[in-house]
């Protein structure tokens, strides 16, 4: 087979293992209390389900950068939104709206250009030790930001979480591509360790930062991320590992007309997952009283009519 076909095949698979733990999460952080520490979490079936998920997708995607560049298996991580809202929706107990599957049908249009321009052959250069590093510290740096307390907490702590997983992915490309393609030199140095080290940090901190950020739901915060990713690893690509565009000035603007459509797709997905409220958030209180009694006792007595009193004026002429 290929081998751009063969990361676009193991690229689709690992997108809907990342939409199944997406949904999971959501419905794990809508149970949960914003104060819950990370050791709680960790007794819990449901965290270990997500991240067993999780983990599936991550080696599925290092499969993938594996044998495709980055700017290819990258933006197919988009899908992993338009895998998660039939899932999302089956497990709310709905159906797809008509805004989810206009949003659908853009992004995969969208996909579908980047696809056109962004197929290449299989990587070979990787990072350097100073360039990890300084990776590593810029995308801290933007991760420290991001999280400090304001204003919409969840779309940030997405983004934070977005841009940290892309960098983890460029960052295992260059492990996976300097372990296959060693040519004789030593398997284990101290580049390898250490961007093994990073892959490992920022993986689970992306995972952490999405699950604070679908406590307010999954549309949304799940479209900034699947923005986000793609675009922290294509930069590094583009910038650091010698990737480029394919086709010229036309695969160009093919480009940036399907990032327009893949964008707008995901935001009318987000929007319309917005306005769907999760199923399991009951609220709290007493029950609402049924106002038909559940059992009517037969033969009960009913008790008599008792006539009001009416004032009588002197001569027995009943008042008025």
């Amino acid at each position: 087979m290929n081998a751009t076909l063969l990361a676009v095949a193991l690229s689709l698979v690992s997108a809907g293992a990342y939409a199944a733990a997406a949904v999971a999460q959501s419905r794990l952080a809508g149970r949960t209390e914003p104060g819950t520490g990370v050791l709680r979490m960790l007794g819990r079936g449901a965290w270990w389900s997500a991240v067993g998920l999780n983990a599936a997708g991550a080696l599925l995607h290092v499969a993938a950068l594996n044998y495709g560049p980055l700017t290819l298996v990258q933006p197919l991580g988009a899908l992993t939104l338009v895998v998660a809202v039939p899932l999302g929706a089956r497990a709310a107990g709905r159906r797809v709206g008509r805004a989810e599957w206009r949003g659908t049908a853009l992004t995969l249009l969208g996909l579908g250009a980047l696809l056109l321009t962004a197929g290449g052959s299989a990587p070979h250069e990787t990072l350097t030790l100073p360039e990890a590093l300084g990776v590593g510290a810029a995308t801290m740096a933007v991760v420290a930001g991001l999280s400090r307390p304001g204003a919409r907490p969840g779309l940030r702590h997405a983004a934070a979480s977005g841009i940290t997983s892309g960098v983890a992915s460029a960052l295992t490309q260059t492990l996976t591509v300097a372990v296959t393609d060693h040519s004789g030199g030593p398997l284990f140095s101290w580049r390898l360790l250490t961007v093994a080290l990073l892959v490992s940090a920022f993986a689970m901190g992306g995972l952490l930062l999405s699950q604070t950020a679908y406590r307010g739901g999954l549309g949304a915060p799940l479209a900034v991320v699947t923005l986000a990713n793609p675009v922290a690893a294509a930069a590094i690509g583009l910038a650091l590992l010698g990737e480029r565009l394919q086709g010229g000035p036309v695969s160009l603007v093919l480009a940036l007309l399907g990032t327009t459509a893949a964008v707008r797709g995901v935001i009318l997905l987000s929007r319309a997952q917005a306005r769907n409220a999760d199923p399991d958030e009951v609220p709290e209180g007493p029950a609402p009283v049924d106002p038909v009694p559940s059992r009517v006792v037969i033969g009960s007595p009913r008790p008599a009519a008792v006539p009001e009193p009416v004032a009588v004026r002197a001569g027995g002429a009943p008042h008025p």
